[in-house]
């Protein structure tokens, strides 16, 4: 891409920064769902679904109160803190493979997480709705801000996408520490056995790849901001 004055163009380096960024994000989401694939085609031993794991590890450490239900789509499982839904995916929620097993202690880990008032989850409910109006406000002003020339509307572009780089930053302590309760839970419930232990561990390393390759990508995407506004006030 060129930009610049009427009749002044030139090649916008900082592409290469969202090149890598997509090649992370892409490369991530391959891992993650080729590594679903495999493991969704192995029957764990105990023939449970995945709703049957998340009722198992949610009674055996004390939870009564959320509601296990079905979803449409691939991997759209989620924990809900709000409504105290834990939703499962078609392919987690009547499945009985290893993958689904997984999925669905990873998303018991978030419900046990808000049960025991786990900091960092509160912290990243707090920033949603922040990290959501600085996602979707921070480009239009950000190029507001180069298209006119107006400094403070570049700088509240990037202050505003810091924000949703900060919600990402928050999310990865949040992840890790959920799939850390799903592998203690599987094998201390025996839901899992020894062997398969080290599938999920691989099924959950992938999922959690992807969040540390959204991280990357967005303060890439941060740092291409950064350049671009120094680049534009040395041009003023």
């Amino acid at each position: 891409m060129y930009y610049g004055y009427p009749f002044r163009f030139y090649f916008d380096p900082t592409y290469f920064i969202l090149i890598i960024g997509m090649i992370f994000s892409l490369a991530a989401s391959a891992k993650m769902k080729s590594t679903f694939a495999k493991y969704r085609r192995v029957r764990s031993d105990s023939g449970l679904t995945g709703a049957q794991t998340a009722q198992r590890i949610l009674h055996a450490v004390g939870i009564y109160d959320v509601e296990i239900i079905p979803i449409s789509g691939s991997l759209t499982d989620h924990y809900d803190p709000r409504t105290k839904r834990l939703a499962l995916s078609q392919d987690v929620y009547g499945q009985t493979s290893v993958a689904s097993v997984c999925v669905a202690a990873h998303e018991c880990g978030h419900a046990i997480q808000h049960a025991s008032n786990y900091a960092p989850l509160n912290l990243r409910s707090a920033i949603v709705p922040i990290a959501n109006l600085g996602s979707s406000l921070s480009w239009p002003i950000f190029l507001a801000g180069l298209l006119f020339s107006v400094k403070s509307l570049t700088t509240l572009g990037i202050v505003l996408f810091s924000l949703a780089v900060l919600f990402q930053l928050v999310t990865l302590p949040v992840e890790f520490n959920a799939s850390s309760r799903a592998l203690r839970m599987l094998e201390t419930t025996g839901i899992l056995s020894r062997e398969e232990n080290a599938g999920a561990k691989r099924v959950l390393t992938a999922a959690a790849l992807t969040y540390v390759a959204a991280l990357a990508s967005s303060v890439l995407q941060l740092l291409r901001l950064i350049i671009l506004a120094g680049g534009r006030n040395r041009d003023d």
